[in-house]
């Protein structure tokens, strides 16, 4: 796929959607980081429904260590791995006030150190709380990007390394939130919805349907 293909399917995505956002919950950076810890092999369904309460009664690292982590499962119970996420959540809460303060760093580094949070997470982080250009890469990301052709690679990393390179900086911050609600709601995984997709004259995809 060549470099003006690319564009013209950006903006359109664009146009479709000028201010694009992640679809959990949040009003804080510590919030989001909490929800994107939990929503691992998760729907953002499913982690909204257990946070809304959750953070209603604790939404700072101080709060939520103060649960613990059997009173923590219980507002988490319903989300897949809540037994593991649930302690990773205790122990970042504890490095955070440790360490930072009681404030999500703003490094890559830093945030992975955190228990639970790996390179998807902080790329989620460092972009929708702080506004970086980086580009987390899902299952849907990772489908969409294939599948398009827009930055076909084998493995997770290799299609971030390749999105990085090949997507225009004007839209670099919102593309990972695109590439996420397509393959969310159009270009699913068993049958994409090719003939209401917005990109589809420009989707290289050989196996179209109507």
């Amino acid at each position: 796929m060549n470099k003006d293909i690319r564009h013209a399917i950006f903006s359109r995505l664009r146009d479709d959607n000028p201010n694009p956002t992640t679809e959990l919950n949040y009003s804080s950076p510590f919030e989001l980081l909490i929800a994107v810890l939990l929503s691992a092999q998760a729907t953002d369904v499913s982690v909204n429904k257990a946070t809304g309460p959750l953070f209603k009664v604790a939404n700072t690292p101080e709060a939520i260590y103060a649960l613990g982590v059997n009173r923590l499962k219980t507002y988490i119970k319903n989300i897949g791995l809540f037994n593991t996420k649930a302690a990773n959540a205790i122990k970042t809460c504890k490095a955070l006030m440790d360490q930072h303060d009681s404030q999500v760093p703003e490094e890559r580094a830093a945030l992975e150190a955190l228990p639970g949070v790996g390179r998807k997470t902080a790329n989620v982080v460092l972009n929708t709380a702080f506004g970086h250009p980086t580009i987390a890469v899902d299952t849907h990301i990772f489908r969409v990007s294939n599948r398009t052709r827009i930055a076909p690679g084998k493995t997770v990393r290799e299609v971030e390394d390749r999105l990085v390179r090949v997507v225009p900086e004007e839209f670099k911050v919102d593309v990972h939130h695109w590439l996420i609600l397509h393959g969310r709601y159009v270009c699913l995984a068993r049958k994409p919805r090719c003939g209401s997709c917005r990109i589809e004259d420009l989707c290289e995809f050989k196996d179209k349907i109507e």
